[in-house]
């Protein structure tokens, strides 16, 4: 039977069905109503006492919580999620244009047709499994399973914290884990032929993404005043691939920016071009007839025809060339965490994942080296 408190505590029991539940080695639950209204659960107290104290706890927190935050979190909880991750979407400000465009494909095409009419306050872990289980139902690429997630717990994790969700509904959840698949590096010789049959604009292109390590969009912004020193240059915004219009750096908030080292090749690439075509008011290197950015589609059709003019069968896209660039850097003994500084990485465990493999230090190397100190 359960033990009674005061009123609007909520109750302590035993489910089982001894005669003699006091005496019995089952664990006691407690049932109870949260900060939103909703009546929740909990097990797993060894002793009548501690789930007392339990219950007190939370009732006290309860009864601190002010009547018009405590009405919020209610009506918080009672929104449906697709209102309220459209809401999200515009309150992350620090997000880049093409970081917002990603998020809404994924609310749009993983997220919303599974979860869309679902109350915040009734997100568990239960829910988020059965979500990861229905992606892999679909057989959905383990990149977007894994993007799909990360954008999913990004939304509940914000409506937990402001009071919409009781309990952290990811705890205890595996989420699905993207490893990489073998990334296709070109060759010294395949980057020459490129550049041999390139455009002027490709060739800077590809000196800025295989020399320093830039990503598409932010090599679309080459700048002559990004060369700060002779062997420096300042990545400070990239050029938006589909809207063709400057945009902050990818994981980077307005006004920060990251320095990489610029070869020699590299720079003398950047002043030869702009000693043939000079550069906008602003220092732009890089434009088409019809606007003064370049874009995605541009990079395609011009990578397209430079590989079939150099006879390049191998499946190589322009990314591939921030690939040479880690190689490069890792083959020549440079330690990781600069090169995941230098391409911009958000975490360092995404640089390890992709390129450790690179390293010079494997195991056996390692072992003649701590011989030689022994």
């Amino acid at each position: 039977m359960a033990a009674k408190l005061i009123r609007g505590m909520g109750s302590s029991f035993k489910i089982c069905t001894c005669k003699r539940q006091s005496g019995c080695a089952h664990p006691y639950s407690i049932r109870f109503r949260d900060a939103t209204g909703r009546q929740r659960e909990e097990t797993g107290y060894p002793t009548q006492r501690e789930a007392l104290e339990r219950l007190t706890k939370l009732y006290n927190e309860k009864q601190s919580t002010p009547r018009q935050r405590a009405e919020l979190k209610r009506e918080l909880g009672k929104q449906r999620f697709g209102e309220y991750a459209r809401t999200w979407v515009t309150r992350q400000r620090h997000y880049a244009a093409g970081s917002i465009r990603a998020t809404n494909q994924l609310l749009d095409n993983h997220i919303l047709p599974a979860l869309e009419s679902r109350r915040i306050n009734t997100f568990s872990s239960t829910v988020i499994e059965d979500f990861i289980m229905a992606m892999e139902e679909r057989e959905v690429g383990l990149a977007t399973q894994q993007n799909a997630f990360d954008a999913l717990k990004k939304v509940l994790l914000d409506a937990h914290r402001r009071g919409g969700i009781s309990e952290d509904p990811f705890a205890g959840v595996i989420p699905p884990e993207y490893i990489p698949r073998q990334i296709t590096i070109p060759t010294l010789s395949e980057i020459h032929a490129l550049k041999q049959v390139a455009t002027d604009e490709l060739r800077v292109i590809i000196d800025l993404m295989s020399g320093c390590g830039h990503r598409n969009g932010e090599a679309y912004a080459a700048n002559l005043e990004r060369m700060v020193a002779d062997d420096a240059y300042r990545i400070t915004e990239q050029i938006d691939g589909v809207a063709r219009e400057p945009a902050r750096l990818k994981h980077r908030k307005p006004g920060e920016f990251r320095e990489v080292p610029m070869p020699a090749t590299v720079r003398e690439s950047i002043l030869r071009y702009e000693g043939t075509h000079g550069t906008d008011d602003n220092g732009y290197l890089l434009r088409t007839q019809r606007s003064p950015y370049w874009a995605h589609s541009t990079l395609d059709y011009q990578w397209s025809a430079a590989k079939k003019r150099a006879g390049i069968t191998r499946k190589l896209n322009p990314y591939s060339l921030r690939h040479y660039f880690a190689s490069n850097c890792l083959s020549k003994g440079i330690p990781i965490t600069d090169v995941a500084d230098w391409m911009g990485h958000k975490n360092i465990n995404m640089t390890f994942r992709i390129y450790r493999h690179l390293m010079p230090a494997s195991i056996g190397r390692a072992a003649r080296i701590l011989n030689d100190g022994l």
